[in-house]
C-alpha cells in the first residue's frame, strides 16, 4: 500500500496566496520602491548647496544615474536567478533588507561618495521588486489584469514621496525623510514576509488565479476531479491538478509531469532580439525612463530660480506630477487590457507634445503647473501599456518567462532613467537656456517613441492597419471599377453599338 504525502497546511493560506493580497503585496512594494526613490528630489539639491557643494544640477543627476546603475547591473542576475530556481518570495525579502541598509547608510553618511554607493545599493533592491515583484504578480493574478494592475504603487509613491519629503526636510532636516521611509520599508517587509507564492499554495488544493477566476468553485469540488480518473480525451491535467495530485496519489491517477520549458539565457536574449515587438517595447521604456527622469535634477532648481521656491513648495509642485498618474495609470492598463495597447501608446506620445512645448513659457506659475501636470498624465499613462506589451510578448515566445521579459524592462527603463538625470543635469547647468532643451529634446524623443508605436505595437500594428485598409480601398475601386468596364461592354454586345466601350 503506497503511503500518501501529507503536508502541513500554511495558517492563512487561502488568504496569503490570493490575488487580491499578492497584488496588494506587489503594489506595496512598487510604491515602497517609489516613495523611497522620490522622497529625497526635492530634497537633494538644498543638502547639496548645504554642504556647500557646486554645479547641483549635474551632482544631483549622477546620484540619481548611480540608483539606475544599481538597478542596470543587478538585473540580469536577479531575473537569471528568479526564473531558473521559480523562486519569488526569498529574493523579495533580500530585497527590501538591502533597501533599509541603503537608506541608512545615506540618512548618516556625510560625503558625497558614499551618497552614491547607498544610491547604487538602493538600485539593486529596486530592481528586486520590478523584476521579481512584476512576475510574482503575473505568476498569480488574471492575465487580462496585467497592465491596469501593474502600475498603481508607481504612482502613488511618487505622489507621497516628495511632499512628505520637502516637509519633513524642513520640520526635521535630511534625517527626517529616510525615516519616514524606513518605516514604510519595514510595513513592506512584513507584507513580503506573509505572501504565498502560487506554486507552494497548488499542494494545499489552492489555485489563486482559478479561484479569482471562478469564485464560485469550492476546493473539495476541485480535489474530487482530480481524484476521478476519467479525463476527457479532449482535455489535459492542468498544472494545478498535476500538484495535487502529485502529493496524494491514488491507484487509478498517474500524473505525468508535463516540466516548464526553460530556455538558457542566450536562447531568451535571442528571442527577445528577433522580436520586433519586443524589441520596440523595451526601446519605448528607455524612451520613456530617459524623459521622465530628465527633468528631476533640473525642475526643482529651475523652480528655484524662475519662481524662487524653497523645498516645502517644490515638493507640493510634485503633487501636479503625480496626481494625474494616479488615474492615468490604471485608466491606460484599464484601455489597453480592452482596447489594445497601441492605441494607448499613439495616444499618450502625441498628446503630450504639446504640452511640453507649453512648459517652455516661464511668465506665469500656475500656466506652468496646469502644463506639467497634463503632460505627466499623458507621459505616464504610457508604462501600464508597456507592461502589458511584456505580457503579450513573453506569452507568445516558449520558455520566455516573465522574469526575463520584466527583466528587459527593468534593464532598458533603469538605463534610460539612469541616462535622464545625466543628460538634463548636464543640460541646465552648461546650456544657456537649459530648461528649454530639456524640454525640446522630450518632443523629439516622443516622436520617436510615436513612429515606432505607429508601426510595431500590438498584435496588429496601426501602422498595417492603415496600409491593408488603403490596399483593400484601392482594391475594392479596381474592382468596381473592372465590374463597371465589363457591364460597358456587355452591354454593348447585345446592342450592337461597336463604339460603346
Amino acid at each position: 500500500m503506497q503511503a500518501t504525502q501529507v503536508l502541513k497546511k500554511p495558517w492563512g493560506l487561502k488568504w496569503r496566496s490570493s490575488v487580491w493580497f499578492v497584488t496588494l503585496v506587489v503594489g506595496l512594494g512598487v510604491t515602497t520602491d517609489l516613495l523611497v526613490y522620490s522622497i529625497i528630489i526635492p530634497v537633494l539639491p538644498f543638502q547639496l548647496e548645504h554642504l556647500g557643494y557646486k554645479g547641483i544640477s549635474g551632482l544631483v543627476g549622477w546620484l540619481l544615474f548611480a540608483y539606475s546603475a544599481g538597478l542596470v547591473i543587478s538585473t540580469l542576475p536577479i531575473a537569471i536567478f528568479s526564473e531558473h530556481y521559480n523562486a519569488r518570495k526569498y529574493p523579495l525579502l533580500f530585497g527590501q533588507f538591502f533597501l533599509a541598509a541603503s537608506q541608512v547608510m545615506l540618512m548618516e553618511v556625510p560625503t558625497y561618495w558614499l551618497m552614491v554607493i547607498a544610491r547604487v545599493i538602493q538600485g539593486i533592491s529596486s530592481s528586486v521588486v520590478w523584476v521579481v515583484g512584476l512576475a510574482l504578480l503575473c505568476d498569480t493574478a488574471p492575465e487580462a489584469t496585467v497592465g491596469s494592475l501593474a502600475m498603481t504603487g508607481l504612482s502613488i509613491g511618487f505622489l507621497v514621496g516628495p511632499p512628505v519629503g520637502g516637509a519633513l526636510y524642513n520640520a526635521f532636516g535630511f534625517r527626517g525623510p529616510f525615516i519616514f521611509s524606513i518605516i514604510v520599508t519595514a510595513v513592506d517587509f512584513v507584507g513580503r514576509l506573509l505572501v504565498i507564492e502560487r506554486k507552494d499554495a497548488w499542494p494545499h488544493g489552492i489555485d489563486p488565479a482559478a479561484v479569482s477566476e471562478k469564485p464560485q468553485a469550492h476546493t473539495e469540488a476541485i480535489n474530487e476531479d482530480v481524484k476521478d480518473s476519467k479525463i476527457p480525451d479532449n482535455s489535459s491535467p492542468s498544472p494545478f491538478q498535476e500538484a495535487v495530485a502529485a502529493v496524494t496519489p491514488t491507484e487509478h491517477s498517474e500524473p505525468v509531469p508535463v516540466p516548464e520549458t526553460r530556455l538558457p539565457l542566450l536562447k531568451v536574449v535571442t528571442t527577445l532580439l528577433r522580436s520586433p515587438r519586443a524589441m520596440v517595447t523595451i526601446l519605448i521604456t528607455l524612451i520613456q525612463g530617459l524623459v521622465y527622469s530628465a527633468t528631476e535634477p533640473s525642475l526643482p532648481l529651475h523652480l528655484q530660480d524662475v519662481w524662487h521656491l524653497a523645498a516645502s513648495k517644490v515638493g507640493l509642485i510634485y503633487m501636479a506630477i503625480v496626481i494625474p498618474s494616479l488615474i492615468s495609470s490604471p485608466l491606460a492598463g484599464w484601455w489597453s487590457d480592452r482596447g489594445g495597447t497601441e492605441w494607448v501608446m499613439m495616444a499618450c506620445f502625441i498628446l503630450s507634445i504639446p504640452w511640453w512645448i507649453v512648459l517652455i513659457v516661464q511668465k506665469s506659475l500656475a500656466l506652468f503647473i496646469v502644463a506639467i501636470a497634463i503632460q505627466s498624465f499623458f507621459t505616464s499613462g504610457i508604462l501600464s501599456p508597456v507592461t502589458a506589451e511584456l505580457a503579450a510578448v513573453s506569452r507568445a515566445h516558449v520558455g520566455v518567462g516573465y522574469a526575463h521579459v520584466y527583466g528587459a524592462f527593468n534593464l532598458c527603463y533603469g538605463i534610460g532613467s539612469g541616462l535622464g538625470p545625466v543628460v538634463g543635469g548636464q543640460i541646465y547647468d552648461h546650456v544657456k537656456r537649459g530648461w528649454l532643451a530639456i524640454c525640446l529634446l522630450a518632443v523629439g524623443l516622443f516622436l520617436l517613441g510615436s513612429a515606432l508605436t505607429i508601426s510595431f505595437t500590438g498584435d496588429r500594428p496601426l501602422l498595417s492597419r492603415i496600409v491593408t485598409r488603403y490596399r483593400e480601398g484601392r482594391l475594392f475601386k479596381f474592382r468596381h471599377r473592372l465590374a463597371n468596364t465589363m457591364g460597358c461592354q456587355v452591354s454593348a454586345s447585345r446592342t450592337g453599338n461597336p463604339n460603346s466601350t
